[in-house]
């Protein structure tokens, strides 16, 4: 009787997810006949077929689905446990898989990361930013450990806890003609160039949810993947940026020119995945994150 053994489940997981056995060989560096043969030992083994071959693309059956979900979830809670027995308690080593959406690295993440190194220097960190929706798929899919974003409507099986209150507004360089104003009106706006954040970013719809409250339309002359990239041309032309406060405090060659009326403030969660392995290394990082946006007086939430 054929023995169900762990590389089956990756096989099937691959076949399932490539739609192909040709492509799902190529990932896992063996041969297409020996993934179709440890594929039809594992039908073999449950008795069912799992994969339907008859169409141009590979398929799960109506009971592969189901095993491929079980298998799946198998793999990820046996990769926890495998953390679980290699987490060191008094963090002389470990590491933390942390996701964060991109406007936190500008002024969060470093800080929290360079006080983590210096206590605990044995810690290894992957860090990597990317939007909320796949942030809260690598923490459902066991990618992540931890996740930094905004409240919203949440993936089931998320757990978001707040952390403090992010407000945004709106910047020019020091040097700007309107830096010693008190204040710009939102009307104001139609006559204003800005360069922005790029629509795949959360904070830009939140800035264009603003304008169309306001019915403005301001000119914007330049969209930037990257907070930096914002910061430096502002430095350097005559448009203005919308960016959170706490990266504007951090830059003294910009000016925030409160806006009238503000623009809404967003709540910061710190995003797990419920019933998830918190290892040591993730714990030392959420101490350490809610000690930064204590000492740093952030707004509560």
């Amino acid at each position: 009787m054929a023995v169900l053994e762990l590389r089956h489940l990756r096989y099937l997981l691959a076949v399932a997810e490539h739609g192909s056995f040709t492509r799902a060989a190529e990932e896992l560096h063996i041969s297409q006949p020996t993934l179709s043969q440890q594929i039809k030992q594992l039908e073999r083994t449950v008795g069912v077929q799992l994969l339907d071959r008859t169409g141009r693309t590979v398929r799960p059956t109506d009971a592969g689905a189901v095993y491929v979900e079980h298998a799946r979830r198998a793999l990820r809670d046996l990769a926890a446990a495998e953390r679980a027995v290699h987490d060191v308690q008094d963090l002389s080593r470990g590491h933390l898989r942390l996701a964060v959406t991109p406007t936190f690295t500008a002024y969060l993440i470093g800080p929290v990361i360079a006080e983590l190194h210096a206590r605990h220097p044995g810690i290894t960190l992957t860090l990597t930013e990317a939007t909320q929706d796949r942030i809260e798929a690598g923490l459902a899919g066991d990618e992540v450990d931890l996740g930094i974003a905004f409240t919203a409507p949440h993936q089931p099986g998320i757990t978001a806890t707040p952390l403090f209150t992010e407000t945004l507004g709106l910047v020019t360089a020091a040097h700007h003609p309107t830096a010693d104003h008190r204040s710009m009106s939102a009307q104001d706006l139609d006559r204003q160039e800005l360069a922005l954040l790029s629509g795949d970013f959360a904070t830009r719809g939140h800035i264009d949810a603003y304008f169309t409250r306001h019915r403005v339309h301001p000119r914007v002359t330049v969209e930037a993947n990257s907070i930096q990239a914002l910061t430096e041309i502002v430095q350097r032309t005559g448009l203005a940026t919308v960016l959170p406060d706490a990266v504007t405090h951090d830059h003294p060659h910009l000016t925030p020119l409160p806006l009238d009326p503000p623009l809404p403030t967003r709540t910061v969660t710190l995003l797990t995945r419920e019933g998830a392995y918190q290892s040591a290394a993730a714990r030392a990082f959420t101490h350490l994150i809610h000690d930064h946006v204590t000492a740093r007086a952030y707004t509560p939430a």
